[in-house]
Parts: C-alpha cells; sequence; structure tokens
C-alpha cells in the first residue's frame, strides 16, 4: 500500500493541480482543515502565484467579509488606500492580522502595478458579513443598493426612499446584539421593521435585475456588478438575522445552512470572471453535507461547495488539505493506521495526490478517521475521498515567529 501511494503523489505546484482535475474548473477550491496557520496560507499563496503567472488566472476568493473584500480589491487593482489600511478594515474573522494574507496582498498589488485593467489579478471575500457571535447590520448592503438605483432611476420606480430605509433599521446595534446568537428572543429579525425591511431588499434587487440594460449603458458593469453584490448581501444578512430569531430546535442548523447560502451565491457570481481560486475551510467547500457540534447538540447543512456543485459540475473542483502535525496545537505525529499517518511516512514537506487513485491504493475498508486533541483542527475523514478531486498534504505546520 504504500509503494503505490508514493508512487501517486506529485509536488504541490499548479501544473500538478489541474492535471490530477477531470477537467479545467472555473472555480478550483482549496480546502484547509484549521484557520490562522500562516504555513497553509503560503503554500495557498504560492498556488495562486504559480495559477496566475503560468495558468491564467486573474481571482482569488477567501473565506472573509464580502463587502470588506472590496476595499482590499480596490487597493490590489488601483492602489485604493494603505496596506494597514486595508489589512485592519478589509478582512473579517482577524484574517487581517495574519502575515500570509498580508503578503498575498501586497503581492498582488505589486503584480498589478502598471498593467491594464484586463490583465490585474482580482481579490474577494465571499463569506457574509459575519461573525462567531454577531451578524453585521443590514445597513451598508441596503443602503448602498439604494443609493445606486436612486442615482440612476427615477424616484416613483423605487419601492422606498432612504429616509424610510433608515427609519426601519434604526440603531445597528439592535442588529448587532452578540446575545441573540444564543438567545433568540434578543434577536430583532422578526420584528415587524426587519419584516418590512425583508420585503423592499427583495423589491430592490428585483428592480435592479429588471433595470440591468438601462444601469449598464448608466453606469458600468463593474458598478452593477457591486450593486449585485449589496443586493445579495442585503436580502442574505436579513435572512440570516430572521434565523437568529428563530426560537426552534432548527435554529442553528437554518443559521449554518443561510451563511453557506451566502458563500454559495457569491462564489457563482465569482465565477462569471473565471477561473476563480477559491480558499476556506474544507467543510465550506466540500461536495457532502457539513455537520458540527454545537452548545445546543449537533447540526447539519449543506456546504456551500455542494451548492456550487449541484450548479456547476465539473466547472468546480475541490482539493482538500490534511496535516501531519501542528506541535504548538498539540497535534502531535498522526497514528500509522490512519490516512495522515501513511502520507505522513512519505517523504518531503507537501504532496499532492488524486483523490481517486488515493481511495484505489488504500483499498476498502480504507484506514481509519484520525481523531484530533484540538478543536480548531478537524482532520481530513478518508470517506470524503469519494467527493475530493484531490488531497494536498502538509507534513508538518510549524508556528510562526511572531516577529518575522
Amino acid at each position: 500500500m504504500a509503494t503505490d501511494i508514493k508512487n501517486a503523489v506529485h509536488a504541490v505546484d499548479a501544473a500538478a493541480v489541474l492535471g490530477l482535475l477531470p477537467a479545467r474548473p472555473r472555480l478550483l477550491a482549496l480546502g484547509e482543515p484549521t484557520h490562522g496557520e500562516d504555513a497553509l496560507l503560503d503554500l495557498r499563496n504560492d498556488l495562486f502565484r504559480q495559477l496566475v503567472e503560468q495558468e491564467g488566472y486573474r481571482t482569488i476568493a477567501i473565506e472573509s467579509d464580502c463587502l470588506a473584500g472590496r476595499l482590499v480589491d480596490d487597493h490590489v487593482t488601483g492602489g485604493t488606500g494603505t496596506l494597514d489600511e486595508v489589512m485592519e478594515h478589509g478582512f473579517s474573522h482577524e484574517w487581517g492580522a495574519l502575515a500570509g494574507n498580508r503578503e498575498l496582498v501586497r503581492w498582488m498589488r505589486a503584480h498589478n502595478d502598471g498593467r491594464p485593467a484586463a490583465d490585474r489579478v482580482r481579490f474577494a471575500g465571499f463569506d457574509g458579513p459575519l461573525e462567531i457571535a454577531a451578524a453585521a447590520s443590514p445597513r451598508q448592503a441596503l443602503t448602498a443598493l439604494h443609493g445606486h438605483l436612486a442615482a440612476h432611476l427615477d424616484a416613483e420606480l423605487l419601492p422606498c426612499t432612504a429616509e424610510t430605509l433608515d427609519r426601519l433599521l434604526g440603531p445597528d446595534d439592535r442588529w448587532t446584539e452578540p446575545a441573540a446568537m444564543t438567545d433568540p428572543a434578543r434577536s430583532t429579525g422578526r420584528s415587524a421593521e426587519a419584516e418590512r425591511l425583508r420585503l423592499l431588499a427583495d423589491d430592490l434587487g428585483a428592480l435592479l435585475d429588471a433595470q440591468a440594460p438601462h444601469l449598464l449603458a448608466a453606469t458600468s458593469p463593474e458598478e452593477v456588478e457591486r450593486a449585485r453584490l449589496h443586493a445579495r448581501t442585503a436580502t442574505g444578512l436579513l435572512r440570516y438575522h430572521h434565523a437568529m430569531a428563530d426560537p426552534s430546535p432548527a435554529r442553528m442548523s437554518r443559521l449554518c445552512a443561510q451563511r453557506d447560502l451566502m458563500m454559495a451565491e457569491n462564489l457563482l457570481a465569482l465565477a462569471d470572471r473565471g477561473p476563480v481560486l477559491v480558499h476556506a475551510h474544507n467543510s465550506h467547500l466540500q461536495r457532502r453535507k457539513s455537520s458540527m457540534r454545537m452548545w445546543q447538540g449537533p447540526v447539519e447543512w449543506w456546504s456551500a461547495g455542494a451548492l456550487v456543485s449541484a450548479r456547476l459540475g465539473a466547472e468546480y473542483a475541490v482539493v482538500a488539505t490534511a496535516l501531519g502535525t501542528i506541535r504548538h496545537r498539540g497535534v502531535d505525529t498522526p497514528p500509522d493506521d490512519t490516512l495522515e499517518g501513511l502520507l505522513y511516512a512519505l517523504p518531503g514537506d507537501r504532496c499532492v495526490v488524486g483523490a481517486a487513485r488515493l481511495a484505489t491504493a488504500l483499498g476498502d475498508p480504507g484506514p481509519a478517521p484520525r481523531t484530533s486533541p484540538w478543536f480548531g483542527y478537524a482532520p481530513f475523514d478518508p470517506t470524503h475521498l469519494a467527493d475530493t478531486d484531490a488531497l494536498v498534504f502538509v507534513r508538518d505546520v510549524r508556528q510562526v515567529p511572531a516577529d518575522a
């Protein structure tokens, strides 16, 4: 078995990864089994650079706030703002503090300098404006969408005025109340104002679509694309807040499903740019249902990858990542009878292998799933090989010194 696996692995580079896929994808998804490790971000950055320079890729999308990500895109494409400013304000989940993300933004800006617009690389966040303990107010998305329409359409076509939106939205802290994540009674998502806003967001989004020919002629494809992002985000956030106010046992499943639905809608919109490298947690990109144990018990929902795959088919490809050790997190050498243990025995720091060939080499039944002593690391489930195109293995994830 070890010899069969050894003969199937390749060095991790763009040509090897694309060569393992059944077709050239519009969305190439690179998953990671844990967040916040610069070694994994360095691997992603290396792969993206090769995809740009050798394979014609022009966009990278990461698991970060889709609205904040526009600040990063404006910086890398046009030099708007400083690097420090976009790292502070252009990322959610504290991703802006990671050295690997800073290096990505710095490289993208340097790469674009002096290039024509059509040849510049683009950045996108594809997550909603959501954090673990709170969701953003829909104000930014709603008011930006309304402003775009109001600037280019007759007032009588709009379903409401800006003043009506402001009155219905009220103070933003109504929406961002952290206690609402665990107590649905603290959420404003099913108030009369929120329900009215859901209808208005739908009407504004429909008006954007109905007037697309005029808006494209009066503005630009880029401005209409941004308005569509605001429309998706406004309706998605209002659905999310509605689910936060749900007192039923299905509440957390609905919240997780709505988050991944927002991710999927953003990815499908980005696919029109194609080809795109997507980077997020394995669980968001897999073709199967995602699952998690939360404070009220286990929850399941369809992942963003499953939703996108249902629409794009072979134009969506999944490259998952598995790890050997993360010693600074207490994840030591994997047991020999696990998938990670078998890959750990191979030479080299990182490799990639086709999932189908790996599954054949492992036989049936395959190795036992690995367990992890650290909640933040999700070992790769060998049964997912059937729904994965390729697997990257990183032998040792080392901690980067704080002053590096």
